[in-house]
């Protein structure tokens, strides 16, 4: 017992995510404030790149799926494949996306309890209009095979639109879309941008979270939230990967208060984006445009805001 306070059990995060040299996205957006939050992050790295892939120029390697199953080999033999928590984000790759899969399932045997987080990366909306950016054949794993064993999912709304086939142009379309995504097998889905209007008003971004539990007695109850948060006037890379690593952690501390797991997660995330586009528009200089080095995500600056977040987004219950 450290300084006389009862040691928190280890809990021990295996993030299977890109990794870059430079900057800040996958795995270098998720370990840091995983750690600062008291986790133990085990990192498999699905590419190396010098950076992401938004800059002019980018080199590196990608990991198939016969290395990734061959690291876990590894971990398996020497008996240190148990863990609490499974996070994934973007990924190119059919065969890897279904390892991935094969590797989940084995933990979960290992360990009943296990949380896979899955952030399911396939495209956004640019002016109304949804576009994939992997290429089209992950939907299906991701539909068939992904989503079934995940406990927790983050899609935004042009991913959800995609798992579910079905359009959301209003927050009861939302709603409905979030309880097709539970009967999918997660038992909490956070929309985490949308263009549904938000009551606030058109300076705000709407995130919408549903959390269901199913009580010892079968009984279900859910949870539902609605989290408006300002716009930020920049395109950063990287922040799905941070807010997936958050909310994991947010509802590892609050697990059956989503309001309060996603209040800090979005509070956070305010606090890193704002850090940045400042510090970015001060290198950039009066009038010009931050370039992608400019606008990588302060994440070192911001330890303290990850840690103990001020609460500057309140989340309303549905």
């Amino acid at each position: 017992r450290a300084g006389g306070a009862a040691m928190e059990p280890e809990c021990r995060v295996l993030s299977i995510q890109s990794h870059v040299v430079r900057g800040y996205v996958g795995n270098k957006a998720a370990t840091f404030p995983l750690q600062v939050l008291g986790f133990e992050v085990d990192t498999v790295n699905s590419v190396q790149f010098s950076n992401h892939t938004g800059y002019a120029h980018w080199k590196g390697q990608v990991l198939n799926s016969d290395e990734l199953h061959e690291l876990y080999e590894g971990l398996k033999l020497n008996k240190v494949n148990r863990y609490d928590y499974v996070l994934t984000g973007y990924t190119r790759d059919t065969s890897f996306l279904t390892m991935v899969v094969d590797i989940v399932q084995e933990l979960k045997q290992q360990n009943s309890n296990l949380v896979y987080v899955c952030d399911p990366v396939m495209g956004d909306k640019w002016n109304g209009e949804g576009s994939m950016y992997v290429p089209k054949d992950l939907l299906p794993v991701y539909r068939d095979k992904v989503v079934p064993v995940a406990d927790i999912i983050t899609p935004n709304q042009f991913e959800a639109e995609l798992l579910t086939g079905r359009k959301i142009y209003t927050e009861k379309d939302a709603l409905e879309v979030m309880d097709m995504l539970h009967a999918m097998g997660p038992e909490t889905v956070v929309i985490t941008s949308s263009d549904l209007q938000a009551p606030l008003g058109n300076d705000y971004l709407i995130a919408l979270g549903s959390h269901r539990k199913t009580k010892a007695d079968g009984t279900r109850i859910t949870q539902r939230i609605r989290v408006e948060s300002p716009k930020v006037d920049a395109v950063f890379v990287g922040t799905g990967d941070l807010f997936a690593a958050m909310l994991l952690a947010w509802t590892h501390k609050h697990p059956n208060n989503l309001k309060v797991a996603c209040e800090k997660t979005v509070s956070a995330m305010q606090h890193v984006l704002q850090r940045t586009i400042k510090s970015a528009k001060v290198q950039a200089g009066e009038g010009n445009k931050p370039n992608s080095a400019q606008l990588e995500l302060r994440m070192v600056q911001s330890k303290k805001d990850i840690e103990n977040p001020e609460i500057i987004v309140k989340a309303t219950v549905l």
